[in-house]
């Protein structure tokens, strides 16, 4: 399981360290910052700091906008994450990610400052400024390749036997789950960085490094995002979409922007997601996977279904359907896309009408992803299986069918033994909260207690 370090300290006490001030110091510049903002004096013993720091004090709402101001963090961000985890916004660890030059040069820096110092779940690095920048960057960069004779040389086979291993992660991902396949991966990464920084090999060979390492940064983020880590997934999203320029391959660029998406409207921002998807979808002629294809139409009918705009999203779901018809066998694909099938499409489908207060047609989908002659695989897709049926009753309860969804809700608990993911406990809780209104049935109520 991804894990933080063993001691994380307080991001007030880094905040002091990074600035080099004891916490005498640093309270004196808090306590003058709430003086000029007309919120009075404020005692500034060092003390305080203790009290923050180690024995679980909130300080004072205005002592916590005198510090968001003396930091320069958005006021609104002091509520939106509450005490201390805005304070993560002031360190300042994205810097890298966000502003490295979109060069080979400045891509293999980032590709070496793999993760972050602190764990922040739940949190968005990218502001809508930064979004439109990659999106511009990946459209419009063409990054040079230097061919270098440092080294040890390396060949093709290096490549392919990467590309192996990285098939092997994202199966394993399905069975082991994301928490061991994202340390996998990032091993991975540093693997394939060291080559790129340290070996020898021609263009075409560099080309295929640097898709491997977008790979294998996309894949960290996915296992990053499954486990509620936003700010870690995005810097791997950030970091793959620049190695994918550097192979100036434009359909594993999309898969990321797809998967970031994915993302972004999870995290309630779909515009932000469509901005992505629409980026990827702007050189659709030369994305040369239909199931890729089909995989951005799905998730551009998520984002509009969450945005609230219907007949957007079903013109998105259509098009997904008519890019997966043209598909040839998973086996002619590429092979990060094995998992694209009529039933995930239908999947999709269904979660956006439920999304868009439809459960009477989204149960006609969740049925029609189980009953297609392409079915979704149930076996294999644990996660998502736990997350469909968990929809699924919602739409039965949206109905008024209490007993067909607390039938899937005892399926839900069933199927998610031994699952760890973030993304499935979510789904238990919002679950449970669908429940709640129905407390008065003593069967809803064993339900609850047993999800509980």
């Amino acid at each position: 399981m991804i894990t933080a370090p063993a001691v994380e300290p307080h991001p007030l006490t880094t905040l002091m360290a990074r600035h080099n001030l004891t916490a005498a110091r640093y309270l004196k510049r808090v306590a003058d910052r709430h003086l000029a903002l007309g919120f009075g004096a404020m005692a500034h013993r060092k003390e305080k700091a203790s009290r923050w720091t180690q024995k679980g004090v909130t300080p004072e709402r205005t002592a916590m906008l005198a510090i968001a101001s003396l930091h320069g963090i958005d006021l609104a961000d002091v509520d939106r994450y509450g005490w201390p985890h805005f304070l993560l916004l002031a360190l300042g660890d994205d810097r890298t990610v966000l502003e490295s030059p979109w060069t080979v040069a400045g891509t293999v820096h980032l590709l070496t400052d793999v993760g972050g110092p602190v764990d922040r779940r739940g949190f968005l690095i990218a502001s809508t400024s930064t979004l439109a920048a990659a999106v511009a960057q990946w459209i419009t960069a063409e990054p040079a390749l230097a061919v270098t004779d440092r080294g040890r040389r390396v060949g093709a086979e290096a490549t392919v036997l990467f590309d192996v291993r990285l098939d092997a992660l994202r199966h394993l991902d399905d069975t082991v789950g994301a928490g061991h396949v994202y340390d996998a991966a990032v091993v991975e990464l540093r693997l394939i960085t060291d080559l790129l920084k340290n070996a020898c090999y021609t263009e075409v060979t560099g080309r295929s490094l640097f898709a491997a390492a977008a790979e294998a940064s996309r894949l960290a983020g996915w296992c990053a995002y499954d486990h509620g880590r936003h700010a870690a997934a995005e810097r791997h999203f950030i970091t793959a979409l620049r190695a994918a320029g550097c192979a100036k391959d434009v359909t594993l660029g999309a898969v990321t922007l797809a998967f970031w998406a994915n993302l972004r409207y999870n995290a309630d921002d779909p515009k932000g997601a469509l901005h992505l998807i629409e980026a990827a979808l702007a050189d659709r002629g030369k994305i040369s996977s239909p199931r890729v294809l089909a995989m951005l139409h799905a998730r551009a009918a998520r984002a509009r279904s969450k945005a609230g705009e219907p007949k957007a999203t079903w013109r998105q779901v259509d098009a997904a359907f008519q890019a997966y018809g043209r598909a040839d066998s998973p086996e002619a694909d590429l092979p990060s896309m094995y998992w694209i099938n009529h039933g995930e499409l239908h999947q999709v489908a269904a979660s956006s009408a439920l999304s868009l207060g439809e459960p009477r047609r989204a149960l006609e989908d969740f049925d029609a992803a189980l009953t297609h002659d392409d079915p979704y695989d149930t076996e294999r897709e644990i996660r998502g299986t736990v997350i469909y049926q968990a929809r699924k009753a919602g739409a039965h309860l949206a109905l008024g069918d209490v007993d067909a969804a607390l039938d899937i809700g005892h399926q839900v608990i069933a199927t998610m033994g031994g699952v760890d993911s973030a993304r499935t406990t979510s789904t238990l809780r919002d679950l449970r909260g669908h429940f709640s209104g129905h407390q008065h049935i003593r069967d809803v109520r064993d339900f609850l207690d047993h999800a509980a």
